[in-house]
């Protein structure tokens, strides 16, 4: 396949004029190195992503890079023979937007290690509404069912319900038979969350009690904000429940006491998208084409668009007006 002489992709800068970020041309030799070059369809945009392309958040480890932590698309070139020209192909965290050239970008080029095939329950389109939050939310449950989770242990508390991790932990948890209480502080999102798979929508206050020991009122949870946030819903876990720490929407200092771990033997579980081993991913993307898809990505996809617009979008994430998920079309 030829390829163009320049093509168009979302770059960041930081040197002596400041930060700065962009469409500009490169060409392939621009990009860093990898055996497998994508030319990509589809990407999102993350919490991440904003940070980094606003230059709000320490996230892009050396400049210029291009943006994008996600990306799906087709094969064009690979000197790892496990690839071939036309595989349709998804890549996730791995470094991207971090210490190397990211998906906003009409062509990516990738370590072999990074890119994982297609479910082929998925569009691409379909790849990126999910992209790294359905991942981490994906990834999420399997921790806590690893750590022998049911659905008999009760309701799954979802915090910051209407974010992209949040709606598509929703949607996911429900769909593998869980009940699911979204705990949002927009109230005016009540109904969107329940057409999604909520059984019920609470408000942020349900997690204010600040007591090391609560009442037990659910089976544990995904917790998108950490702080007092994550103590609360520690301290009101039923017995062997399981809790997965996801993010810091809050704050990231956690200030509790160990009671809910030795009285109860609920477990604090973790995860980490971006470093998540190749194994693990391959396992978590099978789900996601296939028992686990999300049964309302339409209605969690809410907002469709191009490269340019990309500013006004990382504005309103990281302003909290942000809902569900923003697919970016690479042209």
């Amino acid at each position: 396949m030829s390829l163009p002489d320049s093509f168009s992709a979302f770059r960041i800068h930081k040197d002596d004029h400041g930060h700065r970020s962009g469409l500009e041309p490169l060409q392939v030799d621009d990009l860093s190195p990898g055996q497998v070059l994508v030319r990509a369809q589809w990407s999102s945009v993350n919490y991440k992503d904003a940070l980094a392309g606003t230059g709000r958040g320490r996230i892009l480890r050396r400049f210029p890079l291009v943006g994008g932590i996600d990306v799906a698309g087709e094969v064009v070139a690979s000197t790892d023979p496990a690839w071939r020209e036309g595989d349709a192909v998804l890549a996730t965290g791995c470094g991207l937007s971090e210490t190397r050239d990211g998906g906003y970008s009409q062509y990516v080029r990738l370590e072999s290690s990074a890119v994982i095939a297609q479910p082929p329950g998925l569009t691409p389109r379909e790849a990126m509404v999910l992209g790294t939050a359905g991942f981490t939310a994906a990834l999420a449950l399997l921790r806590m069912q690893d750590n022998r989770l049911t659905p008999d242990h009760g309701p799954l508390a979802v915090t910051g319900a209407s974010g992209g991790v949040g709606s598509l932990a929703v949607d996911i948890f429900s769909r593998a038979g869980y009940a699911v209480h979204a705990v949002s502080g927009k109230p005016e999102q009540a109904d969107w969350l329940r057409a999604i798979g909520a059984s019920e929508v609470l408000p942020r206050e349900v997690l204010a009690d600040t007591a090391p020991l609560q009442s037990a009122r659910f089976g544990g949870g995904l917790d998108n904000a950490g702080g007092p946030m994550l103590a609360s819903l520690l301290a009101q876990t039923v017995g062997y429940g399981s809790v997965v720490s996801a993010g810091l929407a809050a704050e990231p200092t956690l200030d509790m006491t160990v009671m809910p771990f030795i009285l109860r033997g609920v477990s604090l579980l973790g995860v980490s998208s971006a470093s998540a081993p190749r194994t693990l991913r391959e396992q978590v993307w099978e789900r996601l084409g296939s028992d686990w898809k999300p049964a309302h990505l339409q209605q969690i996809c809410t907002r469709e668009i191009g490269l340019a617009e990309l500013p006004p979008v990382f504005e309103s994430m990281l302003s909290g007006g942000a809902r569900g998920r923003t697919v970016v079309r690479i042209d």
